[in-house]
């Protein structure tokens, strides 16, 4: 591989260094471009063909130039002889000016190191596609390579070379001298055409019938270049030193042959004994037979031999070849058509071009691409023509590949699609390639649709011409797929609506329908329905055909699987639409029955489709209903639960009285924790207390038992004795008044406990059923000792009302009568002044034997620890403070029946505590005070 790219590199740097050294310095690169060396040509290929441009106009030439290293070793003289033999045969050709003539673009140029010329662009000489490639590039190009020629090609080449030989013996009365395949050269479009006339001979009486041409006799110490190809010269310049006319035939004889044979040339001649070879060569021709001319065709095998006859005279004129049969084929006469087209008038053009279709199928691509297709597009300058032209050049673009279509066809129909004069021209034009339109589409590049093609498309839509509007929306389905969608949206669908409502023509109307609903898949849904379907109900005209072409649309939308038409749709837009036009008197049976059964179908899928809707929200519905009803089973069952705890706490807390005055045992205690364990769930810092009371409530088992200290008796002893038991008589009598429960108001209520009253005197609740009595008083009765004062914190959040002032105090006087028993008022109300009840019967009943309770002993008890934990922190009005002499009544009812402190009502209270932090000393105290 890399040898082969080193190949390849040195060829390129040296074919660019062949043209640098050959070409620079030529006056010719002054106003040319020198391309890429394509071809040889010329006597002995001599000349080398390079591609090339002009710096002005950018028109494509071809570069012939001759390096003058190959003569190097050549003397001076025999170079000079070379050089003005190629010279002579360049001027010769520039000052000819004929179609069958290379046609000779910038004349010669000499430099110190090459001559060049310019022609006409050249694809190779006759020589090279034969298979002669001397002086080519190597490699040789695969478009040389690999090139045949077709039998039209050859047919009409060869008439073509005969033409030009006509012109040349009748028009200029001159003989070539040297017609060989190198001196035939291919021009770009295929045509065949003559050069090299370094050998011409021009008749010394031009003026008369019979021209004579002075022949030169054969010089064999000349150089090559300087003499004609003997393989194809007449015997006559040989051996008889003479010339005519007849001896071009001789050479086409020869050209002939070599073109059905490969190349190769009917004789070869030893040019060292050159007489010799013509001396057998011409007893060959006299005895020239059949079998030698088997690869000839028949039809001109005959004028071949004939041609190649010894005898000048029987040889057929230039005149006489275009004429034989052999040229009468229908390629060679159409591409010869074209060749003399310019000399036609517009009516010849047309009746030649509505006949081309039938003859293009038959002629090869390359001949169409090459020769045909140019003379064609060169006629869209002329607008009468182009709608015999474009049928034409259209069948040529469904040959062509995508490719050649851009390259060579597309930039020449670019003003024939803007085209509108004259009228009747543009309308033919229009119908054309609205025939063509899904070659176009497809072949075109998606800019060149969306500035060209699609413009044609909307004018031929709005065109004048029905016909063309039928036309038009009659193909457009047919390369709908092929239209971009924002073209077809905004552009395409607004113009067929407009041609069908603005018309007065109701086939274009009905086709208008019939094309909207054949590109309905094509469009989106909701564009059809926001677009497409409310257009159906502007349609003014009632005519069957154009109903049914309504309900078309209705039907194709409503059955594709990609459209579709929504129930809302159908309910408010389309059945109402649909309905009164199926009771149109213009229908027959057949069409109403069509509506009736598309109607029937629509109903059909609104009535399954709102019913499962409204099954679907039903369940839905059930669905929240039996969630709603399992919501409210949970909140009730909360609420038991609420009421049953509450219900528990009331109980306990109807208790909470006798616990101040009996207390119970620490078993007790500890089975209500153990309940409380078990009818909840406790947070981790409720866990931390009721451990901590737990460790309290073993610490006072420890303890030792509180005892009595003695007192010496006293003489009022009996006395005391005697007041208990009236003071017992006259409890048992409150206590018959007061077993029912006041009601208790809704604005006062208690979320807390206050601190002094209920941590004093008790350490167990008491069963309410026992009603045990102690030191004769009611167990339910809060009993208040004298000369006790206590000032009570609010800053623990005992109470929440606002009206409790920062500290209470609290002063225990003795009652002179217990039955004086009053409510509390709330707290900031002011107090109704009362006469201090006599308390002294108490006083002899404790005589001397005060309790020995100090401030700092109740002080340390915190009694609000256990309460806080079941009394929510609501703040309630109603605790405030008494005086003396107005004792507490800590049941929350009057011994009257008065209103009763609502504090203490069992609704208000949570669970009681089951341990109650206690000093020793306040233990002891409490000992002597009970006894």
């Amino acid at each position: 591989m890399e040898s082969m790219l080193n190949k390849l590199k040195s060829t390129v740097t040296k074919v660019t260094a062949d043209v640098t050294s050959a070409v620079m310095g030529n006056p010719v690169t002054r106003e040319f471009d020198v391309g890429r060396h394509i071809a040889s040509g010329g006597n002995g290929l001599a000349w080398k063909i390079f591609n090339g441009t002009k710096k002005s106009t950018k028109q494509e030439v071809a570069v012939f130039v001759f390096d003058k290293k190959l003569i190097d070793k050549y003397q001076k003289f025999e170079k000079d002889q070379i050089i003005d033999s190629l010279k002579r045969g360049v001027q010769q050709l520039t000052r000819l000016r004929h179609p069958r003539l290379l046609t000779v673009q910038h004349p010669l140029e000499e430099s110190r190191d090459c001559l060049a010329f310019c022609t006409e662009p050249v694809f190779a000489s006759l020589a090279n596609v034969l298979g002669n490639w001397e002086n080519l590039p190597s490699p040789v190009s695969p478009d040389i390579k690999d090139y045949n020629l077709y039998d039209v090609e050859t047919k009409y080449g060869l008439l073509q070379v005969s033409e030009g030989l006509s012109f040349l013996h009748s028009s200029v009365k001159m003989v070539h001298g040297n017609i060989t395949p190198e001196n035939i050269i291919l021009n770009k479009s295929g045509a065949w055409k003559i050069m090299g006339f370094d050998f011409c001979v021009s008749s010394s009486n031009p003026s008369e019938q019979e021209p004579k041409f002075p022949c030169k006799e054969w010089d064999p110490n000349l150089p090559s270049l300087c003499l004609p190809n003997p393989e194809y010269l007449a015997p006559e310049y040989i051996l008889s030193v003479s010339c005519e006319t007849a001896s071009d035939m001789y050479s086409l004889g020869t050209v002939m042959y070599a073109v059905f044979n490969k190349g190769k040339p009917i004789f070869e001649v030893n040019k060292q004994d050159i007489y010799k070879s013509f001396s057998r060569q011409l007893d060959q021709l006299s005895r020239l037979g059949s079998s030698s001319l088997s690869n000839i065709p028949e039809e001109v095998r005959e004028h071949v031999k004939l041609l190649l006859n010894v005898t000048p005279t029987v040889r057929p004129d230039a005149d006489q070849m275009t004429k034989i049969p052999f040229f009468d084929d229908v390629g060679a006469v159409t591409l010869q058509y074209f060749d003399t087209l310019f000399q036609r008038d517009n009516l010849q053009k047309s009746q030649f071009f509505k006949g081309l279709p039938k003859v293009l199928p038959k002629l090869p691509k390359r001949v169409i691409v090459q020769r045909i297709l140019p003379c064609l597009t060169s006629e869209f300058v002329n607008p009468d023509m182009v709608p015999f032209v474009l049928p034409n050049v259209l069948l040529i673009a469904e040959e062509c590949t995508k490719e050649e279509y851009v390259k060579l066809i597309l930039p020449e129909l670019g003003p024939v699609f803007k085209q509108q004069e004259p009228i009747q021209a543009s309308n033919m034009i229009l119908l054309i390639f609205l025939q063509k339109m899904d070659l176009l589409l497809t072949k075109t590049p998606p800019d060149e649709i969306k500035n060209s093609v699609l413009p044609m498309v909307y004018r031929a839509l709005e065109a004048p011409s029905i016909q063309i509007q039928e036309l038009c929306l009659n193909i457009i389905p047919t390369f709908a797929n092929l239209i971009d969608y924002p073209s077809m949206k905004n552009a395409l669908i607004p113009r067929i609506k407009n041609a069908c409502l603005q018309t007065s023509s109701l086939a274009v109307r009905v086709n208008s329908l019939v094309c909207l609903g054949k590109i309905l898949e094509y469009l989106d849904k909701w564009f059809v329905l926001d677009d497409i379907l409310p257009f159906l109900q502007q349609i003014p005209s009632k005519e069957p055909a154009v109903l049914m072409g309504i309900l078309g649309i209705y039907k194709c939308t409503f059955t594709h699987k990609k459209l579709g038409i929504t129930k809302e749709q159908l309910a408010g837009k389309v059945l109402p639409h649909l309905i009164p036009l199926s009771i149109e008197n213009n229908l027959n049976l057949n069409q109403f029955n069509s509506f009736i059964s598309v109607i029937k179908e629509m109903l059909n899928r609104l009535e399954s489709e709102h019913k499962t809707k409204l099954e679907q929200l039903q369940i839905m519905q059930e669905q929240q209903k039996s969630l709603d009803i399992g919501n409210q089973m949970n909140a009730s069952e909360e609420m038991k639960v609420t009421n049953v705890g509450s219900q528990h706490i009331d109980k306990v807390f109807n208790n909470i009285g006798a616990d101040f005055l009996t207390g119970g045992e620490s078993e007790n205690k500890e089975d209500g924790l153990q309940n409380k364990h078990k009818r909840a769930s406790l947070t981790l810092e409720e866990k931390q207390k009721l451990a901590k009371e737990q460790e309290q409530a073993q610490k006072l088992k420890s303890q030792q038992p509180l005892k009595p200290q003695v007192h010496t008796p006293v003489a009022p002893v009996k006395q005391t004795k005697d007041l208990t038991d009236t003071l017992m008589d006259n409890m048992s009598s409150l206590t018959s008044l007061s077993v029912s429960t006041p009601k208790i108001s809704a604005s006062s209520t208690f979320t807390s406990v206050p601190s002094m009253g209920l941590g004093m005197m008790f350490s167990t609740p008491v069963d309410n059923t026992k009603r045990n009595l102690t030191n004769g008083l009611n167990a339910n009765m809060g009993f208040q000792t004298s000369g006790f004062n206590m000032p009570v914190n609010t800053n623990q959040n005992l109470f929440s009302s606002p009206s409790t002032p920062g500290v209470t105090k609290m002063t225990l006087g003795t009652p002179s009568t217990l039955p004086n028993f009053s409510a509390v008022p709330p707290a900031g109300a002011k107090q109704t002044q009362q006469r201090p009840t006599d308390m002294s019967a108490l006083n002899n009943l404790f005589g001397p034997q005060k309790p020995k309770v100090s401030m700092n002993q109740l002080s340390q008890q915190k009694p609000n620890q256990w309460l806080n934990q079941f009394v929510p922190p609501q703040a309630s009005p109603g605790m405030g403070s008494s005086v003396m002499g107005t004792p507490m009544n800590m049941m929350g009812q009057s011994a009257f029946g008065m209103q009763a402190n609502p504090f203490f009502s069992p609704q208000n209270f949570a669970q009681p505590p089951t341990t109650m932090t206690n000093s020793s000393s306040a233990s002891n105290d409490l000992k002597d005070l009970f006894g």
